[in-house]
C-alpha cells in the first residue's frame, strides 16, 4: 500500500472524528488549546489503536480468508463508506461541551469502531502496522484538534460534508482494492 493510498483511508477513517470535533467547537463558548489537544489525543489515540486490534484479529485468522481477502476489504469499506454516507444526511444533535474522561471515551470508541475493521483488511493486504496506525493516528489527531478550532469558528456548516467526504473515500478505496485483486486495475 503506497503512502498517499494509506493517506486517503487515514482521511476517511478520520472524518467521523472530525464531524464530531466540529460538534464539540460548536459547543464550546471559550475556546482553549487543551480542547485541541484532548481532541486529538482521544481520537487520535483511539483511530491508532482500532486498526492495530483489527490487524491482529484478522492475521488470526488469515489462513481461512485469503482467497476472498479481497470480497471482504470491499465490503467491510463499503459498509463503513455507506454507513459515513447515511449518517452524513441526518441531522445530528449538538454535543455538550464536556471534555470529561467518560464523555471522550465513549466518543473516541464509537468514531473508531470502522478502523477496527479496516485493521482486518490490513492484515489480508499485508500492510506494515505499525508505520499504518502510527499515521492514521497523526492524521487523525490533527483533523480532530482542527476539528474543534473549525465548529468554534464556523459552527456546524460543515460536519455533514465532512463525514460525506469521508465514507465516499472509503467506499473509493474499497473499490480500488477489489478491482486491484481482481486484475481490472494494474
Amino acid at each position: 500500500m503506497s503512502l498517499m493510498e494509506l493517506f486517503v483511508i487515514a482521511v476517511g477513517l478520520s472524518m467521523d472524528a472530525f464531524a464530531v470535533s466540529v460538534c464539540k467547537g460548536l459547543s464550546l463558548r471559550k475556546l482553549a488549546p487543551k480542547h485541541c489537544l484532548l481532541a486529538g489525543l482521544y481520537f487520535g489515540g483511539f483511530q491508532a489503536a482500532m486498526p492495530a486490534v483489527g490487524y491482529l484479529l484478522g492475521i488470526r485468522f488469515q489462513q481461512m480468508i485469503t482467497s476472498v481477502d479481497h470480497w471482504i476489504a470491499f465490503i467491510l469499506l463499503g459498509l463503513i463508506g455507506g454507513n459515513m454516507i447515511l449518517e452524513s444526511r441526518e441531522q445530528g444533535a449538538r454535543l455538550d461541551d464536556s471534555f470529561e474522561v467518560k464523555t471522550m471515551l465513549l466518543l473516541a470508541v464509537a468514531t473508531s469502531i470502522d478502523a477496527l475493521a479496516v485493521g482486518v483488511t490490513f492484515a489480508f493486504l499485508n500492510v506494515r502496522i505499525v508505520p499504518a496506525v502510527v499515521f492514521i493516528g497523526a492524521v487523525t489527531f490533527c483533523l480532530s484538534a482542527a476539528g474543534i478550532k473549525v465548529g468554534n469558528v464556523f459552527g456546524n456548516k460543515y460536519e455533514s460534508k465532512a463525514e460525506l467526504a469521508g465514507g465516499v473515500i472509503l467506499i473509493v478505496m474499497g473499490t480500488k482494492i477489489l478491482l486491484e485483486h481482481l486484475g481490472v486495475l494494474g
